[in-house]
Formats: C-alpha cells, structure tokens, sequence
C-alpha cells in the first residue's frame, strides 16, 4: 500500500517589501479568527482568504497549502512558548526552583488564557504532525528545558535527567490541556500551579538536587 504524502509546509516565498509583510500579517490574523471560530476541521484556505479580504491565489503565493498555514501558527507558539521558557530559565537571579515554578504559572497560566485556540493547533495537527518541519521546530523548546535540567542535577546520571526532563514536560503538556479544559479562575490557576510545583520540586529533590527553593 502506498504511503501517504506528507503536505509541504515550507513556504513558498519570504516577504521582502513591507507591503508583502502585512500581507502576510494579515493572512496570519485571519487565520487565527477563522480557527477559532470554525475549529481545525472547518479551516480552510477560502475562509482565511474571505476574512482577510484577499484572493485565494494571494495566499498561495506564500502558503502552499492549508497545512502550511496551521503549520505557520503553531510554528509562531511554540516560538513564542520556547522564547518565554529561556528567558525564565536563564534568569540568574532567581534559584533554580524558583524559576522552575515561575516557569509552571506562567506556562499553566498561558494555557488556561489561549485554550481555544491551542485545542484548535492540537486537533490540526494530524495535518502536520509527520514532517520534518514539525519535529524541528517542536524540538527547540525542548532543547532548552533540557539543558536546565542538565544543570539542575549534575550529579545525576545521563539516564536520570533524560527520564526527568521528559516526564516534566509530559506533565506539563497533559495537566495544561486537561486543565485548561474549561474556564478557570486565576485563584484556581494559581492552585493547581502550586501544587504542580511542589511536586516538581520534590521529585527533583529525590534525584539528588540539594539547592534553594
């Protein structure tokens, strides 16, 4: 049986005037719009095209396809989730579970704040999901948590931060989009990223990390 293929999601062409990149802008926000309103499976390039007051060749002209569009949006999340997470995990100011836990509220926080439209990137992602762009572009958050992770717990073995840093990721990622579900609180959110981190900080505690809360 044949494979399927997998969609490009390279664009086909990068804005070089200002004109060009505010069309492009504008594709992106009516993108958003129309994924939140109509949801992953109703997403289409006529839509975007129509809410952003443009022609569908318009689009095409730097997006092949839908898939390259939704690919464009996650593309822009994880960047900007990636970005947030370096900036608190470098912050040598703060202990190191000091920031981890700075970095749990702001990213439980984010979750419950963008829930429609990340539940709307998860369903479209069967879309993407299998290129070589996908893997690429999720693996730079996780480089960076690693990295924390490694020097967090020096004295634990390689096998031992790998394990850590994936489950603390897969925590993350599960308990923000189960929690984030339905509306909560910001007492609520504080709560449940307290108790989130805590148990971080004891399961860290019990690989060996003997700094500062």
């Amino acid at each position: 049986m044949a494979s399927r293929s997998t969609p490009s999601l390279s664009s086909r062409k990068l804005p070089q005037q200002a004109r060009s990149s505010q069309l492009v802008a504008a594709i992106l926000q009516a993108a958003v719009q129309v994924l939140a309103r109509e949801g992953a499976q109703r997403f289409t390039t006529a839509r975007v095209a129509e809410r952003a007051g443009v022609s569908v060749g318009s689009i095409y002209q730097y997006f092949p396809n839908k898939a390259a569009i939704l690919f464009r949006l996650q593309q822009d999340e994880w960047q900007a989730t990636s970005t947030q997470l370096r900036l608190i995990l470098s912050d040598g100011s703060q202990p190191p579970l000091r920031r981890l836990r700075t970095l749990i509220h702001a990213f439980i926080r984010s979750e419950c704040e963008e829930a429609a439209m990340r539940t709307a990137l998860h369903d479209a992602a069967p879309l993407y999901r299998d290129a070589p762009e996908a893997a690429a572009g999720k693996a730079a958050g996780e480089r960076e948590f690693k990295a924390f992770v490694r020097a967090l717990l020096p004295q634990a073995s390689a096998t031992q931060r790998r394990e850590a840093a994936a489950l603390l990721m897969d925590m993350l990622g599960a308990v923000g989009q189960q929690f984030s579900a339905q509306p909560r609180s910001a007492a609520q959110i504080r709560a449940r990223a307290d108790a989130m981190a805590d148990m971080v900080s004891a399961y860290l505690r019990s690989l060996g990390y003997a700094g500062p809360d």
